[in-house]
């Protein structure tokens, strides 16, 4: 016994302090699992890494001399790395992982006995009070030795799903009594006094077919200061396997694997609700980077707009002090000068909100960072659009939506979860019948001891143990896996509601949602079809507003040069000049507007089909990382040699 304790400990100390296999450092967001030995790791607390709050590198980078140069390809990659609602979606497919992880443990195991129950126990036949209740009676004190139960435990019933991992518990009681006789003809001693140990080791496993089972091994070892104890100490050893399983309620692998199955669900729809994210700040950032370019342009014109109203009211005072021009007529161009300033004054404020939004979007603490606030965000794309352009047909943007666009797949997935977890209502409204077995194999040995009775008027009775009981530890563990005295029980639970309204209503309510869920994924395919027919004909739409407003630009800076040319030769008059200053800003104004419009139409179109990622070459795991492998653009090469 001592060896087997000296060789359990050395074995179990060895487990402890063995180093760890040697682990990647892994960076990143998800759990790090403890670096420490097999034995220990499932019982650590895994790191959680700190949450990113700094920008990337890139953006550190594409700063100089006080300007942010940005291309789009840039403004992705920044947006990518540093947008702070990315950064958050990104926990959610790593939970779902976890929560994966979770569904595939399984339910909890039924708890077991406390140790003060098993307590001084002894196993039936071993000592005076185990051959007491061996033999159906009891001795002195109130001690009560538990025998076989003729029932299970019935647990965990229905389609709760069992403690798929597998559960190891051990427990080891020590106990010291002394116990008055009042009746001493069988332990020949007033005071009977015991030395108790009991050891318990048990393995539980469920099973995903809707059972469980334990293999468990007891020893109980007994000295005690009875003369007519003829095996004294003495070791008694239980080796039991039982068995229980559900039959209706409960049983079956797609039954009790749903909320795993569901978690799986969950982990796809995770990715997907991610993408989504990730196509929205794409999106965005896309939108803000072509409304920066055009309010950009807007200053530009209004600018030049502001620039030919002051050389007008310098050429208009000229014409005034040469006679030329009465002081009346100075008064349009003067109002067209302070119109011209307000209008820039209000395309700068408006070209600084589109570059703080922007800002905002690529960085994870905006104008927070010094030197991100006082930076000026210099775009090196330009606000161009194709001379002619074929859009895509309605029937190729609609099949490829269905297959790409996130909230589609996202809401499929919530129809097939919906049918995953109408399983259990379905299992639940059967009747519960578990059949249950144990099978049990006994063992006892001891020091034998040979005991003479004297008898009044007898001649002394010589009584020696049998040899096959004498021995240890091993010779009663022996007897219990030789199954020498084996013991075996089984039986059945059934039971059932008689009206069983709940389990019919619940299983109805579940049924209906599920067509509710159904007939609302075919309504939400029938939008994405109209969504689709929109967003095509606002594209298009979109494109010949902007093909007008380039061609009434055109037309407006003809007029005005041809007024410009009217006025200098006296026929035409400051007035009108004005007006074609007017609607040469409005035209310019109008055209750039256009031209953004147009960008926004195509990234709604590119959206509802689900193409903005493979359009503008934006990988995944890139996005999942937060790490863009394409290197930054950088400003030109004019602006480095300055």
């Amino acid at each position: 016994m001592n060896a087997l304790r000296k060789t359990c400990a050395a074995g179990l100390a060895w487990l402890i302090a063995a180093p760890a296999m040697p682990g990647q450092t892994r960076a990143g967001i998800e759990p790090v699992k403890p670096q420490t030995s097999v034995l220990l790791r499932p019982y650590q607390a895994q790191t959680v890494p700190p949450a990113r709050l700094g920008n990337s590198e890139r953006l550190k980078a594409l700063i100089r001399a006080g300007h942010l140069y940005l291309t789009v390809q840039d403004a992705v990659a920044l947006a990518l790395e540093n947008n702070i609602d990315v950064e958050i979606a990104r926990y959610a497919p790593v939970l779902a992982r976890v929560r994966l992880t979770r569904a595939e443990a399984g339910g909890a195991l039924p708890g077991v006995p406390s140790a003060a129950a098993q307590a001084g126990t002894v196993a039936s036949g071993q000592g005076v009070l185990g051959t007491q209740s061996a033999a159906g009676v009891a001795g002195g004190g109130s001690e009560r030795v538990s025998r076989g139960a003729g029932n299970a435990q019935i647990t965990q019933l229905g389609p709760v799903t069992q403690n798929l991992d597998p559960t190891i518990q051990s427990t080891t009681t020590y106990a010291h009594r002394s116990i008055p006789q009042p009746n001493a003809v069988q332990s020949l001693t007033p005071v009977l006094v015991q030395d108790v140990m009991n050891t318990s080791y048990s393995l539980q496993q469920g099973l995903l077919s809707g059972g469980n089972f334990t293999l468990s091994l007891r020893g109980n070892w007994l000295e005690e200061n009875s003369p007519s104890n003829l095996l004294n100490p003495s070791w008694a050893t239980t080796l039991s396997l039982s068995l229980q399983h559900n039959l209706l309620q409960g049983f079956g692998r797609a039954v009790n694997a749903r909320t795993i199955t569901a978690s799986r669900i969950n982990l796809r729809t995770s990715e997907e609700q991610f993408r989504n994210q990730v196509i929205t700040t794409v999106d965005a950032v896309l939108n803000a980077y072509y409304s920066l370019l055009a309010s950009g342009e807007e200053v530009k014109a209004r600018r030049s707009a502001l620039e030919t109203a002051e050389r007008f009211v310098r050429e208009s005072r000229r014409r005034y002090e040469l006679g030329a021009l009465a002081g009346v007529d100075i008064l349009p161009a003067e109002s067209q000068e302070a119109a011209a300033r307000r209008d820039l004054i209000v395309a700068e404020t408006t070209h600084g909100q589109n570059e703080l939004r922007l800002k905002n979007l690529i960085s994870r603490n905006g104008v927070a960072d010094p030197a991100l606030r006082t930076a000026k965000i210099v775009p090196l794309d330009s606000l161009s659009a194709p001379a002619a352009e074929k859009l895509p047909d309605l029937p190729v943007l609609v099949e490829k939506a269905l297959e790409r666009r996130p909230d589609v797949l996202v809401r499929k997935a919530g129809v097939e979860s919906a049918e995953v977890n109408a399983l259990g209502t379905r299992s639940a409204i059967l009747p519960r019948l578990i059949a249950f077995g144990t099978t049990t194999q006994q063992g006892l040995a001891g020091t034998g001891r040979t005991v003479t009775q004297v008898t009044p008027g007898q001649p002394p009775r010589v009584q020696r143990p049998d040899p096959y009981f004498v021995g240890g530890f091993g010779s009663a563990l022996g007897q219990s896996f030789r199954r020498n005295f084996p013991s075996i029980n089984g039986g059945a639970f059934f039971q059932a509601p008689l009206r069983n309204r709940q389990g019919t209503a619940d299983q109805a309510v579940d049924e209906l949602q599920l067509r509710q869920s159904q007939l609302q994924l075919a309504q939400f395919l029938l939008q994405v079809q109209v969504d689709l027919t929109n967003a095509l004909a606002a594209a298009e739409q979109a494109r010949t507003r902007w093909e007008a407003a380039a061609k009434n630009l055109e037309l407006a800076r003809a007029l005005l040069v041809a007024e410009e040319k009217k006025f200098s030769t006296g026929v035409s008059t400051p007035f009108e000049v004005v007006q074609q200053q007017r609607q040469l800003a409005q035209a310019q104004a109008a055209e750039a507007s256009a031209r953004a419009a147009w960008h926004s139409a195509r990234l709604a179109l590119e959206r509802a089909a689900g193409s903005t990622l493979e359009t503008y070459g934006i990988s995944l795991d890139e996005a999942r990382r937060g790490e863009v492998a394409r290197a930054p653009a950088g400003p030109p090469a004019r602006e480095d040699s300055k």
